[in-house]
């Protein structure tokens, strides 16, 4: 896959061609990020951490120069400190993308798993051997799920064992339960047991797992709705009240009111999309999407 640094207005190759001044602030970076590669490997992003970095550094160091000048027009020396400091926020955020994109891709995985390991325990009790099996889930709509499991086969394909296959998949692969799966079943393989057991067992474990995460869930909720029904309406209502009852014993100006009214807007608008994200990063991963 190709490298993506977000908030890059510059082609990747160009970006990896001015990566190559900028490699010592990648090697230094690197040893302060232990798990970067790791989570590059599990993003499939195919670069080596110090690059990866120094290609952060690049993109922001465009960036800075670009938003610098801009700033210093309009705002003379503030704006370049206020760009410096954007900056700064911009290249760790770039840093810390691997990470929040393998967080998205195991919510992805986590949401078919346990989907794509009932239908290759389907194929398996019709008695279609576990390659065959791997090569129907592949083929199947089952999200990133079957594209790892295009890899198991195409790896295969090339001449690697199967276990050497499967262990490739679940040392590259962020999501804890796909990795469990995987092990399971390559750990049936090496002693020589009937798969088919296996996977069933690994499905009834997802399945009861998924019911822990219904119920933490349902748990958490009344509590966020309290607290949404606090932010979101309670507090607007009498915010908005005492603004009408203070302008009239104080006779504020109309535009300062309007002012005040636009900015509360503006925070339950920002409440509502902080909320909303926060049910979603709350939803049981196993749920689906």
């Amino acid at each position: 896959m190709a490298v993506t640094i977000p908030f890059s207005i510059l082609p990747p190759n160009l970006l990896r061609a001015l990566s190559n001044h900028l490699m010592g602030i990648g090697r230094v970076v690197e040893k302060l990020l232990p798990n970067l590669q790791i989570e590059l490997e599990r993003v499939d992003f195919k670069v080596e951490a110090k690059r990866y970095v120094a290609m952060c550094a690049a993109a922001t160091i465009v960036g800075f120069i670009i938003l610098s000048t801009i700033s210093a027009f309009l705002f003379s020396f503030y704006g370049i400190l206020a760009a410096l400091l954007i900056s700064f926020f911009i290249f760790m955020m770039q840093l810390k993308y691997p990470g929040v994109r393998g967080y998205k891709r195991v919510r992805k995985l986590d949401a078919d798993l346990l989907g794509s390991l009932r239908a290759l325990m389907i194929q398996l009790d019709a008695g279609v051997p576990l390659y065959e099996a791997m090569v129907i889930v592949s083929r199947q709509n089952f999200g990133e799920v079957s594209i790892e499991f295009q890899k198991v086969v195409k790896q295969i394909n090339t001449g690697v064992s199967q276990i050497n296959a499967l262990e490739d998949l679940a040392l590259k692969n962020p999501s804890p339960y796909f990795r469990r799966a995987i092990w399971q079943i390559m750990n049936g393989m090496k002693q020589g047991a009937d798969i088919n057991p296996v996977i069933k067992g690994v499905v009834t474990d997802l399945g009861k797992e998924q019911i822990i995460q219904i119920e933490k869930y349902g748990s958490q909720l009344s509590p966020l709705a309290m607290f949404y029904m606090m932010g979101a309406v309670i507090l607007p209502a009498l915010g908005t009240t005492f603004i009408i009852v203070l302008s009239g014993f104080l006779s504020l100006d109309q535009s300062l009111i309007k002012l005040v009214l636009w900015g509360l807007l503006v925070f339950i608008a920002f409440f509502q999309l902080m909320f909303s994200g926060t049910i979603k990063t709350k939803r049981p991963s196993l749920l689906g999407e």
